[in-house]
């Protein structure tokens, strides 16, 4: 008799305890399910907010740029990673020495990198494996080597709004002794750092020339 109640009292407990085994399970497929939406939430808010960061940034204040070509060796090689800054030339003038990127006159699609060789209204001449402005020798041996000379002798007088480019390959460069002076408005931005490769990251000055 005794066996028999014992056995009633278990089976009569055996469902509650499925019962409460079942609430477990789904309190634990529940909050499993509020970690997994609480995360993507804040997956989502993140992505927003870097959005609304990065966009801006990424079209409106920098860029970055890959070097391609020789044409700016020995200070900038092939596959270099830039950044461009495109808001300085929204309150002052590009200087003189300015590395700079702009849209290739002949083909807007294409982006070069160059450096500002001479200033809206000056005359530029290449002689003798020289640059004179104004007629006045523009020393560049702070960021050419003393014995690179400049081909491709020529006069060129800039108008009001061009910029004469050159590259600091002297030898090997598509520049504006090819193409001519290059109007403001095809200048994007001014070289700001060099990212890559890690070992010569560089933030970029303007030089200082002795005529100036």
């Amino acid at each position: 008799m005794l066996l028999f109640k014992l056995t009633n009292i278990m089976d009569s407990y055996q469902p509650n305890q499925d019962k409460q085994d079942r609430l477990s399970e789904n309190r634990e497929r529940f909050s499993k399910l509020k970690y997994v939406a609480e995360f993507m939430m804040e997956l989502i808010r993140i992505v927003v907010i870097s959005l609304v960061i990065i966009i801006p940034v990424r079209y409106f204040l920098i860029q970055p740029f890959y070097v391609k070509g020789a044409s700016m060796e020995p200070n900038f090689f092939d596959n270099e990673y830039l950044v461009i800054d495109e808001v300085s030339y929204r309150f002052k003038e590009p200087q003189r020495g300015d590395i700079v990127v702009f849209r290739y006159p002949r083909d807007t699609k294409q982006f070069f990198i160059k450096r500002i060789i001479g200033l809206p209204g000056e005359k530029v001449e290449v002689k003798n494996g020289m640059v004179y402005i104004d007629g006045i020798h523009l020393d560049e041996t702070s960021y050419l080597d003393e014995f690179v000379k400049t081909t491709k002798e020529d006069v060129w007088i800039l108008k009001s709004d061009e910029f004469f480019v050159m590259g600091d390959n002297r030898y090997a460069s598509l520049d504006s002794r090819d193409f001519g002076p290059i109007k403001r408005h095809f200048i994007i931005g001014k070289t700001w750092i060099r990212g890559w490769p890690v070992d010569k990251i560089t933030i970029f000055e303007t030089p200082i020339y002795d005529f100036q």
